[in-house]
């Protein structure tokens, strides 16, 4: 019997004799290689062959009688089973046919790859990747697997994975048959990552389920690491529907720290096949602060990503976002894909149900990490060194580990939520966290020693990309709203929208756009040095230099490509999660004190008795002392729109005080190249609205800044608490501002939005402004749902 197949045999129609991932490399092998996609050669040695190993050993009949009583919720029994059948399965005899057919293929590879290749061999599961369960990590893989002898034990290695406590645990859970999901194993030639680097990618956001991007981790060496969660790696996102239209870049970047890098090691160090081959090593200094691939390979294997979800899409006749395994070699310098398979959790919410999870109170944020999911739990802290301890956790614990592996997922599935010091979002222990629903926080550094057992902590992983550990059990609530059924009004809903991080998951909201992006948070946040000190670093003092260089240390040293793609990223990031809906963003508007707190800042400011009425604004733009600034920012906003391809980006010019400095300010902007992008005039001073035709002669729209026009208004300084009680948007003066420049925007055929609280809180004045008429109102995120409901509500009447 033939009981090994060639990739250029298979296809994912497979699955049932090679398992997943045996089916889908030949699927790729045949129909993606010719579209350019690299996949290494290699075969599968069948589900079969499993079943004549174990029948061939009699040990069929002795595993069904061992699973005939058992009960997977006990840990110690759980333990003593999967230890039995794993000793069972090495201890017995490969059939000689079998063996014979195994090194006939690995003959057949050193053809093809040299008498020194050398292999990996994986396991293949016939449940694994399918739509439902990922099987992520759940049996063995071993690497750099040379010589006879270490194949034909590789393999039974590979057999006996199939009885690991985590996998039984993890069958049981997914309602599989342990006795029914059979193990076919992938020997294939070792793309030489030691060499190079490795990570994985999904089609999809894995936190979020945003469909619009491909999130790619990437670290040195062979991937491993990054598959079981033990570094943090880089990640970088790659918007589809640009990138699908010509515009290939990066749409937005993080360099991780990458402790480790795996490699090859030809000694044996240990009896462990697993750590025979390889090692690990200190990642060296240079490589931690450089990023492991460069943009041209992140947009080969985002186009990659594009295909494969393409082709697997036509395959299944539904949308399949995929979860990919790659490698770059570092010998040949080429990238490699060498696994793809369906994700599992996304792919299979439902699409008009939105779920938002929100602390409804707050105390001392104790620690951070990388936030996996988008939920909150809370409970007492349980710190586990290893499994050996897992008769002390009880349901609803908070797991804390230095490394959480799927060995661990019988005390994930009963804990509130889960806290590791290392690992990346992409980590099989955080899908694992994602499948159970569970929120994560990985990367989280020190945790075992700054958190203590029995402390009471709420992990909340609902607050952006970053984690967050609170001290104590906190109130929170979730809000379900099936938006198919919410009502959509005349009027546009747009929201206010700073932090990059939460882009993708507020990008279910139904709204009408961004109605103002705040460029300041990303400038304070992401890049913290001031414009003109990336531009002077001369003026600087020697320590503020060295943390400029540092900043810049992954773009080439270059302090100013290290500005640009940041802040031009960081407002690609914005406007893909309303893409192509319009994300209007306001240039920088930090006061003098605000801009003189960045990096470097100290030299460049003036120190101004009120910066709220100071220099600020559009007064900056065309000033000596800052002009240089404004240009980095038009350098970014050109890449962003232009070379990025975000077309859906409007540009806003804030507290501009005369059309003169309008037409400054317009003059400078056709100068950097951005005359023909639709240019928005922020309207919160008086004189924009006593003189709203002269001013809409120089923009194409207008946005009320409820905040600075009622200050001005009312001559009410917004900073001030004892003068606070005078502060008041819904004043008929202010009222008769707004509506003044409203009118104005008509009469001009010119476009008019509010961007502003008032609304939200007040249902009088939100009641107003759709009795004048103004086109948009710009809500912060959390007051979007009620506000559609209210305002459709109004209109109806």
């Amino acid at each position: 019997m033939n009981y090994i197949k060639f990739f250029k045999e298979l296809s994912i129609k497979d699955v049932d004799e090679v398992g997943g991932k045996n089916a889908s490399l030949g699927e790729m092998y045949n129909k993606l290689t010719p579209l350019g996609i690299n996949v290494p050669n290699g075969f599968g040695v069948t589900a079969s062959a499993y079943r004549y190993y174990l029948k061939h050993n009699g040990l069929d009949e002795k595993f069904a009688e061992i699973f005939k009583n058992f009960d997977p919720q006990n840990i110690d029994e759980l333990k003593k089973v999967g230890k039995t059948c794993r000793d069972m399965i090495i201890n017995a005899e490969i059939p000689k046919d079998l063996k014979d057919e195994i090194l006939k293929g690995y003959e057949e590879l050193k053809k093809e790859y040299g008498n020194d290749v050398s292999l990996a061999v994986r396991s293949s599961a016939t449940a694994e990747d399918s739509p439902t369960a990922s099987f992520a990590g759940q049996n063995e893989t071993y690497l750099n697997i040379k010589g006879e002898e270490n194949l034909l034990y590789a393999y039974k290695m590979c057999l006996a994975s199939n009885f690991t406590d985590r996998s039984i645990s993890y069958k049981y859970t997914h309602n599989f048959d342990p006795l029914k999901v059979y193990l076919a194993v992938v020997v294939m030639k070792m793309v030489r990552s030691d060499k190079g680097s490795s990570g994985v990618m999904f089609s999809i956001d894995t936190e979020t389920g945003f469909k619009d991007v491909v999130f790619i981790n990437a670290a040195w060496g062979l991937g491993e690491n990054v598959v079981q969660g033990t570094i943090d790696p880089d990640s970088f996102f790659v918007h589809k529907p640009t990138y699908k239209k010509g515009h290939k870049a990066v749409l937005k970047r993080k360099l991780g720290n990458k402790e480790k890098m795996m490699i090859f090691s030809e000694k044996k160090e240990t009896t462990n096949l697993a750590e025979q081959f390889t090692k690990n090593i200190r990642t060296p200094i240079e490589k931690k602060k450089q990023f492991a691939i460069s943009d041209e390979d992140v947009l080969m294997l985002a186009g990659w990503a594009i295909k494969i979800e393409e082709h697997y899409t036509e395959v299944n006749g539904r949308y399949t976002p995929m979860d990919m395994e790659w490698a770059k070699d570092g010998v040949d310098g080429k990238l490699y894909m060498v696994q793809a398979r369906p994700e599992t959790v996304h792919s299979q919410e439902k699409v008009n149900e939105f779920e938002i999870y929100k602390l409804k109170e707050k105390s001392n944020v104790i620690l951070t990490g990388n936030a996996v999911g988008e939920k909150i739990g809370a409970g007492k802290v349980k710190i586990l060194k290893s499994m050996a301890e897992a008769d002390k956790f009880e349901k609803g614990d908070v797991l804390v580990a230095t490394t959480t592996s799927p060995d661990w997922e019988p005390v994930m599935k009963i804990a509130s939520a889960i806290i590791t010091e290392t690992g990346g979002r992409t980590c099989h222990a955080a899908i694992v966290s994602r499948e159970l629903g569970k929120p994560a926080i990985v990367g989280a550094k020190n945790a075992t020693k700054i958190l203590k057992n029995e402390q009471e902590v709420t992990v909340s992983c609902a607050e952006g990309e970053v984690g967050k550990v609170y001290e104590g059990i906190l109130d929170f609530e979730i809000e379900k709203v099936d938006i198919s059924k919410l009502p959509r009004p005349k009027t546009k809903i747009m929201m206010n929208l700073g932090n990059p991080e939460l882009s993708f998951s507020l990008a279910k909201l139904p709204v009408d756009g961004i109605g103002l992006a705040r460029m300041e948070f990303i400038i304070n946040t992401y890049i913290k040095a001031h414009p003109m000190a990336i531009k002077h670093p001369d003026i600087l003092s020697e320590t503020e230099r060295a943390l400029i260089d540092e900043l810049a240390f992954p773009y080439d040293g270059d302090p100013i490509d290290f500005f640009v793609k940041t802040l031009s990223e960081g407002v690609a990031t914005l406007a893909a999660g309303v893409y192509p809906k319009k994300c209007i963003v306001r240039m920088s508007d930090f006061k003098s004190n605000e801009y003189a707190n960045l990096l470097g800042g100290r030299h460049f400011e003036p120190i101004e008795e009120n910066p709220m009425i100071g220099f600020r604004g559009a007064a900056r733009y065309t000033h000596p002392s800052y002009k240089e600034g404004f240009e980095l920012e038009c350098i970014a906003m050109k890449r962003a729109i232009y070379e990025m391809g975000f077309e859906n980006i409007v540009i806003m010019i804030p507290f501009c005080r005369r059309v003169e400095e309008a037409k400054r300010v317009k003059e400078l902007l056709i100068k950097y190249g951005l005359g023909d992008v639709e240019t928005y005039m922020m309207c919160e001073i008086p004189n924009n609205v006593i003189l709203i035709d002269e001013f809409l002669d120089v923009f194409d729209g207008i946005s009320i800044g409820t905040n600075d026009l009622t200050q001005l208004t009312l001559g009410v300084d917004r900073d001030s608490q004892i003068v606070a009680f005078d502060y008041e948007e819904r004043d008929e003066g202010v009222k008769k501002m707004v509506q003044m420049a409203v009118e104005g925007a008509k009469r001009n055929k010119k476009y008019s939005g509010l961007c502003g609280q008032a609304p939200s809180d007040y249902p009088e004045f939100a009641e107003f402004l759709v009795s004048i008429g103004i086109e948009s109102m710009s809500l912060n995120p959390d007051s979007v749902l009620k506000i559609i409901k209210d305002i459709a509500e109004m209109e109806n009447k």
